[in-house]
C-alpha cells in the first residue's frame, strides 16, 4: 500500500504530531508513506524515518500554486490513494490535484467550526472519505450535509507513556522559576480566541485569593499573547501568579507535575493536550463543548462546564482544589483511559480500515471502518 499524505501546517503539534504518529504506525504495519509537507519543517525532518519526505512551498488557501506543485507530485511518484491532513489549501487544492490524477481521496478534519452548507458541498465532494476525529466534529460534517456514507471516526491518539511517569512537581516548579510548594493550574492550547483563556482570566482573581499558593501557567504561543500578557500585567490580582510559558518542548516532563489541567475551551474538536494530561495522570476541568467530553469523562476523569460560564469554571476548579484524594482518583482514571482508548495503534488501525475501504473495497466487510475508537 502506497500512501502519500499531504499536512500543511507549519508547527509539529495539533495536526502535525498526529500526522508523524501514523506514519510511524502505518510504517510499522508495512506501508509505504509519501509526505507532502512545507520544505524544512519540523515534520519534514522527524518524519524522515518513517516516509519518502518531499518538502513543498505551502502558502495556504491563496497559493493555487500548490494545485499543479501537487499534482507533479502525484504524476511522479504514483501513490494509490491521498490522505490530507490540513485544511490549510489542502483540503481542497489536495482533493482537486487528486482527482485530476485520478487518486482515491481521504481528509481528515481536526475542527469542529461550522461551515456553510453550500461551501460543504462543493468542498466535501472532492473526497471519498471524510475522517472526524471525534463524534463532536462528525456532528458537525453531518449538520452542514456531508453524506453519512463517506462520514468515518477515528479520534486523535496519545503514546501514553510519552506522558506517564513524570509526575514531579518539584522538576516542574523549578524549571518554571515558581516556588516549590505551589499549586499549579496549568492550561495548554494555542493562545487564540477560540481556546477561551480571557474566561479562565475571569474566574483567576477569586481562585488566586483563595488559594495563595496556586499559580496558572499557560503553555503555547498565539496572537493573544502581548493581549493577555498586557491583561495581567494591568491586573495586581493576576501580576506574578498567572504566567505565560510559550510553547515548550519539554512539556512531557512538565504534565505530571501539574495540580489540574484547565481548558476553558469555546471551540474545540476533541482536545489532544486533554488527553496528554490525562495520561500523565493530571485530573481536568474543561468546557462541556464539542468532543471535549469524549475526550474527559465527566465526573470519572475530570469536571465538565458549560462554555463561557467563568462562575461555573472558578466552582470547578476550587472543588478540585479542595478535595486532593478526588484529583488522585480523576488522574488514575485518566491515565487508564487513554491507554484503553486513545493509543496510537488504534488510531493506526482506524486509518488503515479507510484505505482498505477504498483500495479494496470487496475485502472490507459492510460498514467497516465507520467508528474507530
Amino acid at each position: 500500500m502506497r500512501i502519500l499524505h499531504i499536512e500543511g501546517g507549519a508547527h509539529l503539534y495539533g495536526g502535525a504530531q498526529q500526522v508523524l504518529y501514523l506514519l510511524e504506525g502505518l510504517a510499522a504495519a508495512g506501508v509505504e508513506n509519501l509526505l507532502a509537507c512545507r520544505a524544512g519543517c519540523a515534520l519534514a525532518t522527524q518524519a524522515a524515518p518513517w516516509a519518502e519526505v518531499h518538502g513543498l512551498p505551502m502558502g495556504g488557501d491563496l497559493d493555487l500554486l500548490l494545485l499543479p506543485r501537487l499534482l507533479q507530485l502525484m504524476r511522479r511518484t504514483r501513490p494509490q490513494l491521498v490522505h490530507l491532513h490540513s485544511r490549510i489549501g489542502a483540503d481542497v487544492l489536495g482533493a482537486l490535484a487528486a482527482r485530476r490524477a485520478g487518486l482515491p481521496v481521504v481528509h481528515t478534519r481536526r475542527v469542529d467550526n461550522p461551515e456553510p452548507r453550500l461551501l460543504a458541498a462543493l468542498k466535501y465532494r472532492l473526497h471519498d472519505r471524510v475522517i472526524a476525529i471525534s463524534e463532536g466534529i462528525g456532528a458537525v460534517l453531518l449538520a452542514a450535509g456531508v453524506p453519512p456514507a463517506k462520514l468515518r471516526i477515528v479520534r486523535s491518539a496519545v503514546p501514553a507513556a510519552t506522558f506517564a511517569g513524570h509526575g514531579d512537581r518539584h522538576r516542574t516548579t523549578a524549571r518554571l522559576g515558581l516556588p516549590p510548594n505551589a499549586l499549579l493550574l496549568g492550561v495548554v492550547a494555542q493562545l487564540i480566541p477560540r481556546k477561551g483563556h480571557a474566561v479562565l482570566l475571569d474566574a483567576a482573581p477569586a481562585l488566586l485569593a483563595a488559594e495563595p499558593r496556586l499559580h496558572l501557567v499557560c503553555f503555547g504561543q498565539g496572537p493573544l499573547a502581548a493581549p493577555l500578557a498586557a491583561r495581567i500585567a494591568a491586573d495586581q490580582r493576576l501580576t506574578g501568579r498567572v504566567h505565560l510559558a510559550g510553547f515548550r518542548q519539554d512539556l512531557p516532563d512538565l504534565l505530571g507535575g501539574l495540580d489540574l489541567l484547565v481548558h476553558p475551551a469555546l471551540m474545540e474538536g476533541l482536545g489532544v493536550a486533554l488527553l496528554q494530561a490525562a495520561a500523565a495522570g493530571v485530573p481536568i476541568v474543561a468546557s462541556r463543548v464539542g468532543g471535549i467530553p469524549e475526550a474527559v469523562a465527566d465526573g470519572e476523569t475530570g469536571l465538565l462546564v458549560p462554555p463561557g460560564d467563568a462562575t461555573a469554571l472558578a466552582a470547578a476548579i476550587q472543588r478540585l482544589l479542595a478535595d486532593a484524594n478526588l484529583r488522585r482518583r480523576f488522574g488514575q482514571a485518566g491515565s487508564r483511559r487513554v491507554r484503553d482508548l486513545f493509543a496510537p495503534a488504534i488510531m493506526v488501525a482506524g486509518n488503515l480500515a479507510v484505505y482498505r475501504e477504498l483500495l479494496d473495497p470487496d475485502a472490507a466487510p459492510a460498514g467497516a471502518g465507520s467508528r474507530s475508537a
